[in-house]
């Protein structure tokens, strides 16, 4: 039997960056919010004392448990998708805060290019720039409009950071609210050899602070301690720019807010084009409870916001074979092929890697987006070349040139000599959508409730492979500029793997300006229920040559705002056109 609850303004399903930020706005507005987790309560003094490598980097203590929930994975569309079995092939965020606590903490906006990439592209390279089959479009956005919810996010996340020096950069309204991290003497080496080859290098925008800082709503964070325990970990010092010392505390003291743990949506209630609520699973009781509420948000992981919408039966499932629908479409991320580079061996150089933070580093811009010339390339978009200094735990990180022995006296010597010797460079590439890269329903797998998995049709291109080349040219110039005495490349894969270790997953759900292409409109309101809005990396019709953490923290301001105007006027808050030329 259903247990049906007291009706609410706002339910909202998951706590990472993107229901947080929904969460503390709404509740901060006076409407009554309730966030739905399927994991356990967590907080920060639930992270003191995790410093434990074995733990949480080898076994992965602080992601979902795939042996009740996981998704099945195939290359092509002939193929039977098998399930992905362990937390080493993929690395899901669960409990309170989501995956926003474990992440290593590099913020970029996305640039003007990345919002009108299909538009842009055809003005200065033509239609025949696009290959056929690839199925990039406009978000329905652009920049300037994304940068005051950018400058909001950052203020509220407390941004460690500098302005980009490249020309080509977009524009900002104001500085970061902190100053950059410290420049240790790898990110100096990255800097000097990037400006002596031209480039425009500057300090990764960081969510680990450089200082103690309280945010516009009053929510202290510390000066990081550089430990090298951000990536996998959950901060215990509270200097990591995540929903648990910001936004989560933000929305509880408003008096209007409450986080249900253990609360796994099945559904969401959906009866003539509008939505009612959402039924969810009690994880410890296997009881069944109905949230009633006036807005319906669905704020968790992109295969979870997709899964949800197919399991409920709201909007089109995307297929493939015509090429129509829009719900599982232009499924896109970063993967393996993602963060290729090279790594150097210093012979005579000792670098400190014991000290180390999620997000300091040395990047530069110039090769990302459309800064630079592709008429005569044979890729589109492009990517930040990197250089990260995490911190290198001892039993993850035992690195030694190509061509060593896997074992033996050859290969423990040089693993102790190159110990805190060696550094990688690498090209974020970005990675576009195609035709037959989508998301859909298993027909075969099920959940313990005896759901449908969700089904991952992924396959690398042309494309991805080539920009992957060229990226890993540039990240090799660089290393040898840096004085390496080895430099080895990192080799170009074929094919996608079924490794989905990098967290960072998008589409489904995309945006647009269309009914036919996009699921949601600019507001992440849903074309076919006003009173649902979908809110994450779900909605990236494409993936930029960035980390997306921050274009989701600001999307999420938007929807914000959006839902608000919602709840206050009803209707559908942007106008459908419906100009689509090619599905």
């Amino acid at each position: 039997m259903v247990i049906k609850l007291e009706k609410v303004d706002v339910v909202v399903v998951g706590t990472g960056w993107a229901g947080g930020v929904v969460c503390a706005e709404l509740s901060k507005a006076g409407y009554k919010v309730v966030a739905l987790e399927r994991g356990k309560n967590q907080t920060r003094e639930d992270y003191i004392g995790v410093k434990d490598e074995l733990r949480y980097t080898n076994r992965y203590e602080m992601m979902q448990n795939l042996s009740s929930e996981t998704i099945t994975s195939r290359n092509n569309l002939d193929e039977v998708a098998l399930p992905v079995r362990t937390r080493k092939e993929m690395m899901a965020g669960t409990d309170l805060g989501g995956g926003s606590v474990h992440w290593a903490g590099a913020c970029y906006r996305w640039t003007p290019y990345d919002f009108e990439i299909k538009s842009k592209t055809i003005e200065r390279y033509g239609k025949g720039k696009i290959p056929e089959g690839m199925t990039i479009q406009d978000w329905g956005i652009t920049y300037d409009e994304m940068e005051k919810y950018y400058d909001k996010w950052e203020k509220t996340a407390g941004i460690s950071g500098e302005a980009d020096p490249n020309p080509l950069a977009a524009k900002r309204s104001s500085d970061y609210p902190n100053p950059p991290m410290k420049e240790s003497p790898p990110i100096k080496l990255f800097k000097e050899a990037t400006k002596k080859l031209g480039y425009h290098p500057f300090q990764v925008p960081a969510g680990n602070l450089s200082q103690s800082y309280t945010n516009p709503d009053g929510e202290a964070m510390n000066a990081c301690m550089y430990c090298s325990y951000c990536t996998q970990y959950g901060c215990d010092f509270g200097a990591k720019s995540d929903p648990l010392v910001s936004v989560i505390p933000t929305a509880t003291k408003t008096g209007n807010f409450e986080a249900r743990v253990g609360a796994n949506v099945r559904r969401v209630i959906y009866k003539n084009g509008k939505a009612t609520g959402v039924l969810y699973v009690n994880t410890l009781t296997g009881e069944e409870y109905e949230q009633p509420a006036d807005v319906v948000v669905l704020a968790a992981f992109t295969f979870t916001n997709n899964r949800l919408l197919l399991l409920s039966g709201i909007g089109e499932p995307y297929d493939p074979k015509t090429r129509k629908g829009v719900i599982g479409r232009n499924y896109n991320g970063q993967f393996g092929i993602t963060f290729l580079g090279a790594r150097g061996f210093f012979d005579e150089k000792k670098f400190n890697y014991y000290a180390g933070a999620g997000a300091l580093g040395g990047v530069i811009s110039d090769y990302a987006a459309d800064n630079f010339d592709h008429t005569n390339l044979n890729f589109l978009n492009g990517g930040g070349i990197e250089m990260r200094q995490y911190g290198s735990g001892p039993i993850a990180t035992n690195k030694v040139p190509k061509g060593t022995p896997s074992w033996g006296a050859e290969f423990k010597k040089k693993s102790v000599h190159y110990t805190n010797r060696s550094l990688v460079v690498w090209y974020t590439s970005a990675n576009m959508a195609w035709w037959h890269n989508y998301l859909s329903l298993d027909p075969t797998y099920k959940d313990d409730n005896g759901d449908p998995l969700l089904r991952v049709t992924f396959k690398y291109t042309d494309q991805d492979r080539n920009i992957a080349k060229f990226g890993i040219e540039k990240s090799r110039e660089i290393m040898e500029a840096m004085g390496a005495d080895i430099v080895d490349e990192d080799e170009v894969p074929q094919e996608f793997d079924h490794v989905y270790d990098g967290g960072h997953y998008a589409g489904g759900v995309i945006m647009g300006t269309d009914p036919a292409t996009s699921a949601v409109n600019n507001y992440l309101q849903m074309w076919d229920a006003e009173n649902i809005f979908v809110i994450g990396a779900s909605a990236f019709p494409q993936f930029a040559g960035h980390h997306p953490t921050e274009t989701v923290g600001a999307l999420a301001y938007r929807a914000s705002e959006g839902i608000e105007k919602y709840l206050k006027e009803g209707g559908m808050l942007v106008a459908k056109k419906e100009v689509s030329t090619q599905v």
